[in-house]
């Protein structure tokens, strides 16, 4: 049923689903990710080990581990959206997120049960990984498909900032916690708040979805015969993959990992590192829909291109700047804010300009199987890489080698693609 066949205009109805999608996409991102603000309480209650690198270390496995199962959510539920359509897909995604984050909520912990509770610990992010997988691409093809010609980049936009809002309320909830409770309390009971409410918010989103129509591209192309000829999905799928790859890294080592580093490295506690990455986080929000705003009026390439090559050279002297033991918090805030300005400019342009890659009849399976892969091998494993790394090359400063590399691999992707912002989607 279209927009037009319920006499609804439009403009209303266009927006009506991109809300009710925004809304449920905010709540499925806020449990994905508030695991990763209370990692090292996680690390100490189900992976005791020698010292608090090795404890980190494997809770931040389990986090990327959580990952593996995102291309496998990503084809299947991707394929679902394509088949049965973009509506089915986003209610499956958002039952089994709440679904596995009610489950860590409740698990026991390694001194309750041994081996059973990293194990349990796992399964649930499992879950919340194939959930994911299909997530990102089924509800920014909803988003783009939805949206004006003249304003992709504007709609597509509000899926990146759902996203970032997921996680600022994860990071913002966690640091209230950690201001409001001792460390004794979050580390035996608080750390399992999150989790518990994240579960119970699942419904409300679950809801919302209910009550949205399927998009009227989707419609059209389920109505029209297949192209004679079209283009190797396996081909464009290659092309979101290595559109991703910086994108992912900068989102998970510097939007994820940093609340960890900053306490650290720069030697704050949990609640401080936590409210300032917060303020980036809010930043990033405002940020994103200017950038897709922008996109509309000059181009998706420009922006996207902007922020790799800032990706290559800022890195380095930003991180020697944290690390140096002399910066106040303002300092650490405004990098933080500058961080959030650069990422912006991805995340606004980044959502309509892959979605125009793929035509209308297979950009749920094909879109979303690239990207998760591309998040599943560069985005899981970017927070556990850090450590790793800083361990062996022994300075706080080595992931900035990991966030240059894959600037320069997205970079050559993005110069490869043509300008998509004023083509009829396909």
């Amino acid at each position: 049923m279209t927009a037009a066949s319920v006499g609804v205009p439009a403009s209303s109805q266009s927006r009506r689903a991109v809300t009710a999608a925004v809304i449920g996409n905010v709540l499925e991102w806020y449990d994905f990710a508030v695991y990763g603000y209370v990692a090292a309480i996680i690390g100490k209650n189900f992976f005791p080990g020698t010292d608090e690198t090795t404890e980190l270390l494997k809770a931040f496995l389990t986090f990327g581990l959580g990952f593996v199962a995102r291309p496998i959510g990503g084809i299947v539920i991707g394929r679902m959206g394509d088949t049965h359509g973009r509506k089915s897909a986003l209610m499956l995604t958002i039952f089994l997120m709440a679904a596995g984050t009610v489950l860590i909520g409740i698990l026991p912990t390694y001194a309750t049960i041994g081996v059973a509770a990293p194990a349990l610990l796992l399964l649930a992010r499992l879950m919340q990984g194939f959930s994911t997988g299909g997530e990102w691409g089924g509800s920014t093809a909803f988003i783009v498909e939805w949206a004006p010609r003249d304003k992709r980049g504007l709609f597509g936009s509000f899926q990146q900032m759902s996203v970032v809002a997921g996680l600022l309320l994860g990071s913002s909830f966690a640091a209230l916690l950690n201001t409001l409770l001792t460390p004794a309390q979050m580390a035996e009971w608080g750390w399992r708040i999150p989790f518990l409410v994240g579960g119970l918010l699942g419904p409300i989103g679950l809801y919302m979805r209910r009550t949205i129509e399927e998009t009227p591209h989707f419609e059209k192309a389920k109505a029209a015969p297949p192209p004679a000829r079209s283009e190797s999905g396996f081909a464009l799928a290659a092309r979101a993959f290595g559109f991703t790859i910086v994108w992912t890294v900068c989102f998970y080592v510097l939007l994820t990992y940093m609340p960890s580093w900053t306490a650290k490295y720069m030697n704050l506690t949990p609640a401080a590192a936590l409210w300032s990455n917060s303020i980036g986080l809010v930043v990033l929000v405002i940020s994103i829909p200017i950038m897709g705003h922008l996109s509309d009026r000059h181009g998706r390439r420009p922006l996207l291109l902007i922020c790799c090559a800032a990706f290559i050279v800022l890195p380095w002297p930003l991180f020697t700047f944290l690390a140096s033991g002399k910066v106040p918090y303002i300092g650490l805030v405004l990098v933080q804010i500058a961080i959030a300005i650069l990422i912006s400019l991805y995340s606004g342009a980044g959502p309509a300009a892959i979605a125009e890659i793929f035509p209308t009849r297979s950009r749920s399976t094909w879109m979303t199987t690239g990207y998760a892969l591309s998040v599943a091998i560069f985005g899981g494993s970017a927070p556990y890489l850090s450590i790793w790394m800083i361990a062996k090359l022994g300075t706080p400063i080595a992931p900035v080698w990991y966030l240059i590399a894959a600037a320069v691999i997205s970079f050559g992707v993005i110069w490869s693609l043509k300008e998509t912002a004023h083509d009829e989607l396909a």
